[in-house]
């Protein structure tokens, strides 16, 4: 599959994803703190993440999902520091210019989601399910 189309299912099947993530984000931060919500939210789409991508992106890929998902946790792991690190930055910037939290978090948990999808997107390329390393 050329890397066009492929990054194109890739953003389609991540919007789903990071809809799960966003989604789950907003139960969790009724019960959990917002830093803490973000993370287990990340964790529940990354999850759906996986199957999607796997299924639907690279399902030509021969690795292993040991091989594959142990590729994918380290690339996830870079994505969550920065999903967090701007979900946590545009969160403070727009703390004294939004009355609202609950949009305050919206936007900013939707702007953290949004930021690693390049580096996502080649890093599982090249490193969770590409077959020439296994």
């Amino acid at each position: 599959m050329k890397t066009k189309k492929q990054f194109l299912i890739f953003v389609l099947t991540g919007g789903i994803a990071a809809l799960s993530n966003i989604l789950s984000r907003l139960g969790l931060s009724k019960i959990l703190r917002f830093e803490l919500a973000i993370i287990i939210a990340y964790l529940i789409g990354m999850f759906i993440a996986y199957i999607l991508a796997k299924k639907f992106v690279f399902f030509n890929s021969k690795k292993s999902i040991k091989s594959s998902l142990a590729g994918f946790t380290v690339v996830n792991l870079l994505a969550i520091i920065q999903t967090w690190l701007v979900s946590i930055g545009i969160k403070a910037f727009l703390i004294n210019l939004v009355e609202s939290i609950f949009i305050i978090e919206l936007i900013a948990h939707t702007s953290g989601v949004i930021v690693p999808v390049f580096t996502s997107f080649f890093g599982h390329k090249y490193i969770s399910f590409n077959d020439q390393k296994e």
